[in-house]
């Protein structure tokens, strides 16, 4: 039986009852306390009624739950429940078999995250679990993240995760595609995003006065700047990223209507993995699904573009589609 939220409330509901001496509770008040813990929870969930009392009270005297020592006592023709000990409770003891195995299983999948600095309590801990609980031997990888583990830069993210959370201004030694060699700045760190296998820093460059993201794999060196940290009072990440494609947010660059027609082979691929949030069908056709996309073109788009390319045709807007025509021709002058 899986241990949710509400079946939580309910064990710990019934725990307060068969802890109390000075009163006999019946199934009718066990289904009353139940009830009533749960609507104290504001649980969105109906109530319970005696058969999922009476299945919980099983659960609780078996060895996967917590193994309690309850003793039913007759009383004429009813029957009411308490603990053999006054002193058990199911709050002084640790995890039970049920919850150790769901603990496991939670750790084995963010083991999947191993190469991330901040994740390497968790191989050591499920160690220590299996043995502490006496768990089955943890099964073998069954499911994997994608991830880049010799991605240069990867061992600054637990450091960078760091300085945001105690609001470090950071001096940045950086170099840049376009820079022919590493430049020095005061940076404020706000935001950590990952995309397309490669994690970025967002914040504020004080060499220019306004919101910059830094690739991590750009990084030479960073350190504590002692000038005062700036905090982030203004932007939303969230909303922040909500119309583009990609880490590179060009405030200059205003949200725009495209209209895409996708090949009919090509349209259950990007119906299911669409190539934006904004996606909405415009209208089916014979030979093809005109589409409709909200978002500020950027580089990032135009390479998501560019990997559909031969299963899509850009209808509008005209810039773009002159946009794509530029470089599907130097495309063919490089290759025909």
């Amino acid at each position: 039986m899986g241990t949710n939220k509400q079946a939580t409330i309910r064990y710990h509901a019934l725990d307060t009852c068969f802890s109390n001496f000075r009163r006999k509770f019946y199934i009718e008040d066990l289904v009353d306390a139940c009830n009533d813990a749960i609507n104290e929870n504001n649980s969105l969930e109906n109530g319970v009624k005696k058969r999922q009392v009476y299945n919980d009270i099983s659960f609780m005297e078996s060895e996967q739950g917590y193994s309690i020592p309850l003793v039913k006592c007759k009383d004429g023709k009813r029957t009411y429940f308490r603990y053999e000990d006054k002193n058990f409770s199911i709050k002084n003891m640790g995890l039970n078999a049920s919850e150790a195995e769901q603990l496991s299983e939670t750790l084995t999948i963010l083991s999947r995250f191993k190469g991330l600095p901040q994740f390497d309590w968790i191989e050591e801990t499920q160690i220590r679990l299996n043995n502490i609980l006496k768990l089955n031997n943890p099964l073998p990888p069954i499911i994997g993240f994608e991830q880049n583990l010799y991605l240069k830069g990867l061992n600054y993210l637990s450091g960078l995760f760091s300085v945001i959370q105690n609001e470090t201004c950071l001096e940045i030694s950086y170099h840049g595609f376009k820079n022919s060699k590493p430049y020095t700045a005061d940076f404020h760190p706000w935001f950590l995003k990952q995309y397309n296998n490669r994690w970025f820093i967002f914040g504020l460059n004080e060499n220019l006065m306004k919101l910059s993201n830094l690739a991590l794999d750009r990084i030479v060196s960073f350190k504590e700047s002692p000038k005062i940290y700036k905090p982030n009072t203004q932007i939303n990440f969230e909303e922040y990223f909500e119309d583009v494609v990609g880490v590179t947010v060009s405030k200059e660059a205003a949200v725009e209507k495209i209209i895409i027609k996708v090949g009919l082979e090509a349209w259950p691929y990007l119906e299911t993995k669409p190539l934006h949030g904004s996606q909405k069908i415009k209208a089916k056709t014979k030979t093809g699904v005109l589409i409709e996309l909200n978002v500020r073109i950027n580089y990032e788009f135009l390479a998501l573009i560019f990997s559909h390319l031969d299963a899509l045709e850009i209808i509008e807007p005209e810039n773009l589609r002159k946009q794509c025509q530029t470089i599907i021709k130097t495309l063919y002058e490089k290759y025909f």
